[in-house]
């Protein structure tokens, strides 16, 4: 299959509530980056997190070919986690082309409620 997709993709809006109804991981309150690699390459993924009052930290990801990843920002632990309850905004850099799409699930009520889009693509 030919890859499908973009090589630079933005989420500018993030952020991940330190609250939940539940502390059961399918009902537990996180961001999550869904990436598609379709193409025949394992794309190699420069995470890169901006926050507004400190230094960004970058996250390494590998996406084998033809594969799709649901990283959930919670689960981001090295060089450090993503702390709770803080602004942040992220840039995806790949070697071969992906697709990111966005999802936040937020839990803090029992009115859970669930937001995804696609991020912002360009080469």
């Amino acid at each position: 299959m030919l890859p499908i997709g973009r090589t630079r993709w933005a989420i500018p809006e993030g952020y991940i509530p330190s609250g939940s109804v539940s502390q059961d991981r399918a009902l537990l309150s996180h961001e999550t980056a869904c990436i598609l690699n379709a193409g025949d390459r394992a794309a190699n993924i420069k995470l890169t997190v901006f926050f507004a009052n400190r230094d960004p930290v970058t996250y390494r990801i590998t996406v084998p070919a033809r594969r799709t990843l649901h990283l959930r920002f919670n689960d981001l632990k090295d060089p450090e986690p993503i702390p709770l309850d803080t602004d942040y905004a992220s840039v995806f850099e790949s070697d071969v082309p992906i697709v990111v799409q966005h999802t936040r699930l937020d839990s803090r009520r029992a009115e859970i409620a669930l937001l995804s889009t696609v991020a912002y693509g360009q080469d």
